[in-house]
């Protein structure tokens, strides 16, 4: 008896710290989320680009430590100016997609965001056409058109309300810049998935997530400072000036620059001990659990309308996800 379970150990282990991985991926993931929603909206911590910074300079420093001190990954060297001026661009693209992804949380409840970052698989397939010209099957061209519908549906109220300007009787928490905004950062986020494709596709410049993280956060960094010191003028003034009011927001902005740090850590171990495919299904599911802990939270209104639009997009991806899998 006792011989036939030894085997079983190192299994119910794996399983067990994947389990574990999953769950942590999931709590950061969605911590980072609404706290993100909490400090730019509830908060009325009004500054999206430094709050980027934060998040760029806490990835440089953990990631130096996870993969220098404590090992986690081998370091890999840039091998070329080339390359790095490659990584400087895919840190550009990544900058557009944060800092939007920021602006958008202080105008949207966080559950039309996540329906409007469902549509990135859109998004992807048309850089990805234009920019390759590499075509997919017919049938995964097919699941965006749910994709896109859903996000129509639950924002369509909302827009045609601004445009012929009839206040309250709109989409409950629309805003059009902050629509603009998401649809913006949901654009670079696919661009940024495609452009380091194509930029990191020889075998002599691949990088793994955590050490192109490693070069990409310093490099952010540098463009968000001066973005931060034109934009946001006299943002750490008015943040110690906060923080003499109320100590906390120190505290939130060290947790939550730590956390956004944590989202790239753990998305890395899960794929590790997954796969890339499962970390995707994974984030369909990851949407709407934000989605539903967001409108308990924060009690922000949402319509029958806006939820099936929300719900469409979802089964939408999952189509998506699963006609790509067959297709390869």
């Amino acid at each position: 008896m006792s011989g036939k379970l030894i085997p079983l150990v190192p299994t119910v282990t794996g399983r067990l710290l994947t389990v574990g991985l999953v769950i942590s991926w999931y709590a950061s993931n969605i911590g980072v989320l609404l706290l993100n929603k909490y400090l730019l909206s509830n908060y009325g911590f009004k500054y999206p680009i430094f709050l980027t910074m934060c998040h760029m300079m806490a990835s440089s420093l953990l990631s130096y430590v996870a993969i220098a001190w404590l090992k986690l990954v081998p370091m890999q060297a840039v091998r070329s100016r080339l390359q790095l001026v490659k990584i400087a661009t895919l840190s550009l693209v990544f900058c557009g997609s944060v800092v939007s992804g920021n602006i958008s949380l202080r105008f949207l409840p966080v559950s039309f965001n996540q329906a409007v970052g469902a549509t990135t698989p859109f998004f992807t397939a048309v850089f990805s056409y234009i920019m390759t010209v590499r075509r997919e099957a017919w049938i995964t061209y097919v699941t965006l058109i749910p994709v896109v519908t859903g996000v129509i549906i639950a924002s369509g109220k909302g827009i045609i309300a601004h445009l012929v300007k009839l206040g309250d009787e709109g989409e409950p928490s629309f805003h059009l810049f902050g629509f603009i905004m998401c649809i913006g950062a949901t654009a670079a986020r696919a661009l940024k998935s495609v452009v380091q494709g194509i930029l990191l596709s020889s075998e002599g410049e691949k990088l793994n997530s955590m050490n192109l993280l490693l070069y990409m956060a310093p490099i952010a960094v540098v463009f968000l400072l001066p973005a931060t010191l034109f934009m946001e003028e006299n943002v750490v003034g008015m943040t110690l000036a906060l923080a003499r009011e109320d100590i906390k927001i120190i505290w939130y902005l060290l947790f939550n620059a730590s956390l956004a740090y944590f989202v790239n850590l753990t998305n890395f171990l899960v794929t590790k001990h997954t796969s890339a495919l499962t970390l995707q299904v994974l984030g369909n599911a990851k949407g709407a659990v934000a989605v539903v802990v967001s409108i308990l939270i924060f009690r922000n209104p949402v319509s029958v309308t806006g939820m099936l639009g929300y719900s469409l997009t979802v089964i939408g991806v999952i189509l998506y996800s699963e006609a790509k899998k067959r297709n390869k």
